[in-house]
């Protein structure tokens, strides 16, 4: 039979015991000095914000609830319907849902116009000039921004497609 004794916790010592406070002292100043950098930039004016890549291509579009659900979006130029979306349709409903919410709180009407910016680096913004409420739609995925990129030739009249030959090496 073995017999076990225990100490007292008094008697007791730990190697980091007396390490602990000067460890907590470090961190808290590290904390400070971190609280007091960006706090120091933030007065500064210091954005983290990007600037925006040209707008390469624009098209004004209405967005109006449709029959029995739908969302029917016309072109604002010449109010020809482009496209109708039925269903669900979760992030394009949540998207206008949320523009719109800013148009009912400025007491904006839905007619207006919204804007379906194409920028120069491929990225994609929905932007609302009525409020100057924006979403960039990129920060959603590649399978949502399509639900928008489709809108950007639908309706517009068929690229031609010009074959160049002469540069054929598969051929020699």
């Amino acid at each position: 039979m073995t017999r076990e004794t225990t100490l007292p916790l008094a008697t007791r010592s730990t190697p980091t015991s007396a390490s602990l406070p000067w460890a907590v002292k470090l961190l808290g100043s590290m904390l400070l000095l971190i609280l007091l950098a960006v706090g120091f930039a933030r007065w500064q004016g210091i954005s983290d914000k990007q600037v925006d890549a040209a707008t390469v291509w624009q098209r004004d579009l209405i967005f109006a609830d449709g029959p029995q659900g739908s969302v029917v979006v016309k072109d604002a130029k010449n109010q020809m319907e482009i496209a109708k979306f039925e269903g669900e349709q979760g992030f394009l409903r949540s998207t206008l849902r949320a523009l719109a919410r800013e148009r009912k709180r400025q007491s904006i009407g839905p007619d207006a116009p919204m804007q379906l910016l194409g920028r120069a680096d491929g990225r994609l913004t929905l932007l609302d000039p009525s409020t100057q409420q924006r979403i960039d739609l990129e920060a959603f995925g590649p399978s949502n921004v399509a639900v928008f990129a489709g809108l950007q030739k639908i309706g517009l009249a068929p690229i031609q497609i010009v074959q160049i030959s002469g540069n054929d090496r598969s051929s020699q």
